[in-house]
């Protein structure tokens, strides 16, 4: 069967509406003039059905539990993240028209606009995937798209324990900073696994807990039966209707949280959570990008600052809000492990620094100097 053929079903379908079932595809060829088997109908019917109301060519891919990410950068430039790194695939697309078509299509079942005059989006599917694009001429030669699938499930500790995310005995250590209602952040940098990480500890806190999350896209999946999750919300094309990460954190304060958790660190936010932390909200947590658990405070520094705190009242803020820093890293061959905790503590300036407690290892969490304050935060573990 021919593109050409393809393509004129195709639009007939879209202009009627008409979902690409076998009997309506093997109708719309019948108007164009060829009679075809059995086989043949099935075969167009399915990639028609994956191109107008699923995912095209990426659509085994995505139906895959072990892929993470999916990135197009060219119509036979399909990558796929299972874990172990980016492989390209040999998946690709008739042509760059075909990418442009499912990304526009895409953004607008998340109800957001894509096209020549608003030529990105950042956006999250109905299954929960989460969606970016770029079309050109901003991105050079093709639309980019990339997904990001979100499990619908959380894994236990005993999984990433297993799958060396954790090392031996790191889920008893884990266990008890949650119930010692330590309030901590999650660092790392883009696809280490922090919201992985952060909704397994999030499946811990005890069931007659509430958690009220505070997400720009929601990702997390806590495996907890008492969970609010509350998603921002870009302006419409009137410039209306805009909802901030700031905005949900205050009004996630109005809802009696037993843990107060945002889904990401990155703006003027900070200074609402480090507020509520100050205000007997312990046990609150969320993540933000670092490239060591020691650039944490610089990095809460950099936003603080530019929400109006100064320096002084950002620093006393933090010394009392948090108390651990988790850090991951993704290493060269695509593995996720947790590499260091710190503790929080102040220097001789006043000002708050890291200090490390445990390094990861394969056999066991190694002690550092911060080991005996962190084993006080959380009630002497061992």
């Amino acid at each position: 069967m021919t593109s050409v053929l393809l393509e004129a079903v195709r639009q007939r379908l879209a202009e009627s509406g008409a979902e690409p079932t076998p009997a309506r595809v093997a109708a719309a060829l019948r108007a164009q003039g060829r009679l075809l088997g059995d086989a043949e109908v099935l075969g167009a019917a399915e990639e028609l059905r994956c191109e107008l109301v699923g995912t095209g060519p990426l659509e085994p891919l995505l139906a895959d539990p072990a892929v993470t990410d999916v990135l197009v950068s060219a119509p036979d430039r399909v990558w796929v993240d299972r874990g172990g790194g980016l492989r390209l695939t040999d998946v690709s697309f008739p042509d760059a028209a075909a990418v442009r078509r499912l990304a526009q299509r895409l953004a607008a079942v998340a109800g957001r606009r894509l096209d020549d005059a608003r030529p990105w989006v950042d956006a999250r599917l109905p299954d929960g995937t989460r969606m970016h694009a770029v079309l050109p001429p901003v991105a050079v030669g093709s639309t980019c798209l990339s997904l990001r699938v979100v499990r619908p499930r959380a894994f236990s500790l005993d999984e990433l324990t297993a799958a060396g995310t954790v090392p031996p005995g790191g889920d008893r250590l884990f266990r008890a900073l949650i119930e010692a209602r330590v309030s901590y952040l999650i660092s790392g940098g883009t696809g280490c696994g922090k919201t992985t990480l952060l909704s397994t500890l999030l499946g811990l806190v005890g069931e007659h807990e509430r958690i009220v999350l505070a997400e720009d896209s929601a990702e997390l999946r806590p495996d907890h039966p008492h969970v609010v999750r509350l998603e921002s919300r870009p302006a419409n094309q009137e410039g209306a209707g805009l909802v901030t990460l700031r905005d949900l954190v205050r009004q996630a304060l109005r809802m009696r949280p037993d843990r107060l958790v945002v889904g990401e660190v990155r703006g003027s936010e900070v200074t609402d959570l480090l507020a509520a932390l100050n205000t007997g909200h312990d046990g609150g947590c969320g993540t933000v990008h670092a490239n060591t658990a020691a650039d944490v405070p610089a990095r809460l520094e950099a936003l603080g600052t530019a929400a109006g705190l100064d320096r002084a009242a950002l620093h006393s803020q933090l010394a009392a809000a948090l108390s651990v820093v988790v850090h991951l890293v993704r290493g060269r061959d695509g593995r996720r492990r947790v590499a260091e905790l710190h503790v929080l503590e102040r220097d001789a300036a006043g000002l708050v620094v890291t200090v490390p407690a445990l390094r990861w290892s394969a056999a066991h969490f190694v002690r550092e100097r911060g080991w005996e304050r962190l084993r006080s935060l959380i009630g002497g573990a061992r």
